[in-house]
């Protein structure tokens, strides 16, 4: 066990090894080491070897004999998954992408023995730009980094990195220098709003939980990200996963609670296994269990793994599922902070929203509000993907516009496709139109044109998309993900499912579109929990501003983006067609078939499609390299 001049003591000697990442970018080694080398270590990197090529790097050190003279650093991950994985050498700073086990000698020989920096693995922008470091990427330009300030710059699985990063000196700050309701009145002051979806100040659900009658309290960690294409949580859990335990000692300190517990889902398997590493440290530290540095103060967290259901991210559900029960939603009131996990009063807050925590303590509440906008103070993450150049974690003050995320740091559609729209908040959110992208990126704004901020999913979508088909895809989910505990939600969403089904078949009517906005509405307005009132958002949403291509796909039985089966029909134009056959080849029903036709200039007869046997897989469409096939 440490007490509070041992905490300090590692700070100052840690610094001394850590400074390099954020002194060293003149070019100039300080500290014990003559270079460290920083490979990401998140889940994208690590499936695809970033563990062997830290292997590769320690048998090549060895073989020069520089094995003591560098510093390897396994952290999360840097944000930029497109180009991974992502190799940084300090102290020159030297952003290496798309490293492959085979590069590491090269590296080796070239950078660390002879001084200079490999020019052929710098990560290139957009036309083929060589930068020398990841700063200096479009990338990161419009970037501020709060929840996100450690991953990718320490060791996740080491307390003394997170230490030299000033990490546990804000609850040392607490425990020392203030008392519990001056800790929630720094938490009111900022304004953080809960990142988890629903963006309910989080100050208030501190005060609300401290007031709340009782002797046994509970601090949760809602870690149960669900939503399709988001790994924010995943990240920061991964990248620095102390962060998120100092923060909820603090908040276990300020309400009055002794036990914490993180709910996350099992198919995070990195980020359970240094969330294990950094609790057993911060309990061999004294910084989790009894007495905490000799303050009296006592606050344990344990972790509590779930199975994978969408509906246990609902707070009430998740609780449930701590409970040991299957989880399901409970009616509110009583609200959690009144009568939460094991009927206690209970602080439910997720991953990025505890991430915040210990900045706002050590820097203040009006450096906190000095980000974002009036309503909605801070950063925010998101998980950016889809149709994108630059695929990757993004954190951003609150209040930018979508354009900047999509042009700027995303870097744009590839291609050369039109941008069409952006969807936010997953299932639970809904699709902001190419004539929105000017709109800022905040809670209210986003519901004001009807979607939602969520849990900072943000999936990107060009011409190709078909905004009916986007729709389904995500009512597919909820009605696969929902409880079934409420009728409105059980089987209103089944039928809506139905009803847009046949509009993607080309079976519905105008009415139709009809009968499905009034039972969305109902569903919202009659659902028990979140994930049953929000489900309609993505219906609601393209049919709001994607009405003509519902239109399209009820009255002229046409998808205009070739993307809904049951209307497709594959052609080929005769007059281009040169009778090669490869397409015949590739297609696995035999619906392609030689015609007696030759077209003028031609020598060989042209091919055609039988309707009756295609099963519009398209895989005819890529293998004709004279554009004589297409799709309507």
């Amino acid at each position: 066990m440490k007490s509070i001049a041992d905490i300090k003591a590692i700070r100052e000697k840690m610094q001394s090894v850590v400074q390099m990442r954020t002194q060293g970018v003149n070019g100039k080694a300080v500290g014990p080491y003559k270079y460290q080398i920083l490979v990401c270590g998140g889940t994208g990197c690590h499936s695809n070897s970033s563990a062997k090529i830290i292997d590769e790097f320690n048998a090549q050190l060895k073989a020069v004999g520089m094995e003591k003279d560098v510093l390897i650093v396994q952290t999360g991950c840097f944000g930029l998954c497109a180009v991974g994985p992502v190799v940084i050498v300090y102290p020159e700073e030297a952003f290496y992408s798309k490293i492959e086990v085979k590069d590491v000698k090269e590296i080796v020989e070239q950078h660390l023995v002879n001084g200079k920096i490999c020019e052929q693995f710098l990560h290139g922008e957009a036309g083929g730009v060589k930068v020398k470091s990841l700063p200096e990427t479009d990338f990161y330009k419009k970037q501020t980094r709060v929840a996100l300030r450690n991953c990718g710059v320490i060791n996740p699985e080491c307390i003394d990195e997170y230490i030299a990063f000033d990490g546990y000196q804000a609850l040392i700050k607490v425990l020392t220098e203030m008392k519990e309701q001056e800790v929630i009145d720094v938490v009111l002051a900022s304004g953080i709003r809960g990142r988890g979806g629903a963006g309910f100040p989080t100050g208030r659900k501190w005060q609300f939980t401290k007031d709340a009658p009782g002797d046994i309290k509970y601090v949760c960690c809602n870690a149960d990200e669900g939503d399709p294409g988001a790994f924010m949580d995943r990240s920061v859990l991964e990248g620095d996963p102390h962060a998120v335990l100092e923060a909820m000692a603090i908040a276990g300190y300020a309400i009055g609670a002794k036990q914490g517990y993180i709910y996350v889902r099992a198919e995070y398997p990195i980020a359970v296994n240094r969330l294990k590493i950094a609790i057993e440290q911060a309990k061999e530290y004294g910084l989790l269990g009894k007495n905490i540095l000799g303050t009296g103060f006592d606050f344990d967290i344990d972790i509590r793994l779930g199975a994978g259901a969408f509906v246990c991210g609902e707070e009430t559900a998740l609780m449930t599922s701590i409970e040991g029960n299957r989880g399901e939603p409970r009616p509110r009131p009583p609200f959690p902070a009144i009568k939460g996990l094991f009927a206690k009063p209970t602080l439910l807050n997720n991953v990025e929203t505890y991430a915040n925590i210990c900045q706002i303590i050590l820097k203040g509440a009006d450096w906190f509000k000095g980000f974002g906008t009036e309503k909605s103070k801070g950063t925010k993450v998101f998980a950016l993907g889809g149709k994108i150049h630059n695929t990757g974690l993004v954190e951003i003050p609150m209040g930018t516009p979508l354009r900047t995320v999509v042009e700027e740091i995303g870097g744009g559609v590839p291609n050369g496709k039109k941008f069409k729209a952006a969807q936010t908040g997953g299932p639970s959110g809904g699709c902001i139109p190419a004539s929105l992208i000017d709109t800022p990126i905040d809670y209210d704004s986003l519901i004001a044109i009807g979607s939602m901020m969520g849990s900072g999913g943000l999936i990107v979508m060009d011409e190709d998309n078909c905004m009916v088909d986007i729709a389904k895809f995500f009512l597919e989910f909820t009605v696969d993900e929902s409880c079934g505990k409420c009728t409105a939600c059980r089987v209103g969403t089944k039928r809506l499912l139905e009803l847009l089904t046949k509009v993607t078949e080309g079976t519905a009517t105008e009415k139709t579109l009809e009968e499905m906005e009034n039972l969305c509405y109902y569903i919202k307005d009659n659902s028990l929990c979140g994930l049953g009132q929000t489900a309609p958002n993505p219906v609601l949403s393209t049919l709001r501003y994607f009405k003509d291509e519902y239109i399209a796909h009820v009255r002229d039985k046409k998808c205009p983006a070739g993307v809904c089966k049951k209307l497709l029909n594959f052609n080929i134009d005769k007059e281009k067609c040169i009778g090669c056959g490869m397409c015949a080849r590739q297609c696995p029903a035999g619906a392609i078939v030689k015609t007696d036709y030759v077209a003028a200039g031609h020598k060989l007869p042209s091919y055609t499609i039988d309707a009756g046997k295609c099963v519009k897989c398209g895989a005819c469409l890529p293998t004709c390299k004279f554009k004589a096939i297409s799709k309507g």
